[in-house]
């Protein structure tokens, strides 16, 4: 009578039928070998999370910090990287591109190119300084009574009465009146004459 107990309460825990093929016998003993597993998985978890704890312990008294360990696990996958099939083919294609003709002049050509920009915008750059110092120069050779300006040196009447180029007047005239004992030396923009 136990075994028919236990055969019903088989037929219970797995959904009232059992698998085509199997008897009762079979799926009782399938349901004591499952058991005992999960048995075993959780006796493997309780010591899994002892060890765990206790490997946790042995860092922190040698000083390794978790942040030391990744470092160390970051640097041996690099070494495993380096030392894998496909790293070293690329490393070669990559030398035997950086030999090649096409590569050289490609980079002598980029090489060039760099360098005349770099003279183009040195050129461009004194140029500007000088003009800079050119207006600066007139701003300060003209007499605080003179009603000279840059405004009048320049030929295009759109380019004086823009409003960029009025900022850009005020702007040096406050430089030049600053450097004049701190009086303007030309009249504020509104006067012209």
């Amino acid at each position: 009578m136990d075994s028919m107990n236990q055969g019903s309460m088989m037929n219970e825990a797995s959904g009232g039928s059992l698998p085509p093929g199997m008897t009762e016998e079979e799926a009782l003993e399938l349901q004591l070998e499952l058991s005992k597993v999960e048995d075993e998985i959780q006796t493997l978890r309780h010591v899994l999370t002892a060890k765990e704890r206790h490997a946790g312990d042995l860092k922190r008294r040698l000083g390794i910090s978790p942040l030391a360990e990744f470092k160390n696990n970051i640097s041996k996958g690099w070494q495993d990287v380096q030392s894998s099939n496909a790293y070293l083919t690329a490393s070669a294609t990559l030398e035997d591109i950086s030999r090649s003709d096409a590569y050289k002049k490609t980079q002598e050509t980029l090489s060039q190119a760099s360098q005349m920009t770099s003279a183009a915008f040195s050129t461009m750059g004194s140029a500007l300084r000088n003009r800079f110092g050119e207006m600066r120069a007139l701003t300060y050779t003209n007499s605080p009574g003179n009603n000279y300006n840059m405004r009048h040196s320049l030929s295009m009447p759109a380019m004086r009465n823009s409003s960029t180029f009025k900022t850009f007047e005020d702007k040096l005239s406050k430089v030049a009146g600053s450097g004049s004992n701190g009086e303007d030396a030309h009249p504020p923009p509104g006067n012209d004459s």
